[in-house]
């Protein structure tokens, strides 16, 4: 059966000065290799990109990642067939970690966690958890709550949807999107991710956002093999990363551009590119601060809307643009990743160096955050 979910865009992290703004969603169609496209002409028949220069994003995408292990989202009490209360994860199983085994068998999704929990005879439960960079195992005792059924008092998830915004392809089919990281919206750890799939999305309603309340994008993902572009492999705090097998259907309109370094970024005036009212194109803005200090990998670069056709549609920076390409000088320079919650208007970018060291770095990638 197909699968028809809405979205509400920009769902992963609000606090009292800033949000994560998780970005929007675009095509697809059958594997392109850059020719007969105006990168081709721009290259001078040359069938690579240089190492500077990447192919221009701004296209949303669906998001469908499945984590590493079963992730643990908090505990709870539970009630015996004795009548008494009873927490038996509590001081053992923590949040944020990862369930990988039970009893030493492997399980990789909650339905193998409730199939190992159904098998449970009364005995003590070994929990194999994997804790930052540690694994370990914890013995714990199952509650019966009803004759020959046991609890372990955990609640968990082991997967994560929404809408993204591509930023650029390399020429090995490798993109970068987001900017920022993927974390949990209970506990606010970056998920790690076992593999994951961009999928096709049609962008339906705009909420346009406003001083103390940013606005949203919504969207429609049918999660099946016909929509899906590419996969992911790589979920980190300067973006998700993967392949894009379908390039032709994403990358409609294929553009070169080259990267800047971060020292060549300046205040002054700036654009950046995303899919507002079924239309894909650049809008003003202003560089007003780079920080190259590095000690927030992504909000090196202090951005505000001064278009006042993006203004009026959607009041500024909303969620569901991050991974928006931000462009100066006629080349890209980063991507939107967050906005100010008090001023819409405003947000931050994350320096593209940064990204592409990411995708640069083949391997793929299941980094937890603490």
């Amino acid at each position: 059966m197909v699968e028809n979910r809405k979205y509400r865009a920009g769902c992963l992290l609000a606090c009292g000065f800033l949000c994560l703004v998780c970005a929007a969603a675009l095509r697809g169609g059958s594997r392109s290799v850059y020719s007969e496209s105006r990168f081709t002409e721009a290259e001078a028949s040359t069938s690579s990109l240089e190492n500077d220069t990447v192919l221009l994003g701004g296209m949303p995408v669906g998001i469908y990642m499945e984590t590493d292990g079963v992730m643990v989202l908090n505990t709870e009490q539970i009630e015996g067939i004795d009548g008494e209360e009873h927490d038996p994860a509590s001081e053992l199983v923590r949040s944020g970690d990862y369930i990988t085994a039970v009893n030493h068998q492997g399980i990789s999704g909650k339905a193998d966690l409730l199939e190992a929990v159904d098998e449970i005879d009364g005995d003590e439960v070994i929990l194999t958890l994997r804790r930052g960079e540690d694994t370990m195992d914890v013995t714990l005792v199952p509650v019966e709550y009803s004759p020959g059924k046991y609890r372990l008092g955990i609640w968990v998830r082991d997967n994560v949807q929404g809408l993204g915004t591509v930023t650029f392809l390399t020429e090995d089919s490798r993109f970068g999107a987001l900017g920022h990281g993927i974390h949990d919206t209970d506990t606010n750890v970056l998920m790690s991710i076992d593999n994951g799939r961009v999928y096709r999305t049609s962008i339906q309603d705009i909420t346009k956002g406003y001083s103390g309340s940013p606005g949203t994008m919504e969207g429609i993902i049918v999660y099946n093999n016909y929509n899906v572009l590419g996969s992911i492999d790589k979920n980190t705090e300067a973006g998700i990363y993967g392949t894009i097998d379908r390039i032709g259907e994403l990358f409609d309109e294929q553009i070169p551009i080259e990267t800047a370094s971060k020292e060549e970024i300046h205040k002054g005036d700036a654009s950046i590119r995303c899919y507002i009212d079924n239309e894909l194109k650049e809008y003003e803005i202003q560089v007003t601060d780079v920080d190259t200090s590095g000690s927030e990998i992504n909000k090196g670069i202090v951005i505000q809307i001064t278009d006042p056709e993006l203004l009026e549609k959607t009041g500024g920076i909303i969620q569901g643009m991050s991974g928006s390409p931000i462009i100066q000088d006629g080349k890209l320079i980063g991507a939107v990743t967050h906005v100010f919650v008090q001023d819409s208007t405003k947000g931050y970018g994350i320096f593209i160096e940064n990204m592409l060291e990411q995708v640069e770095s083949s391997d793929s990638s299941n980094i937890v955050s603490n």
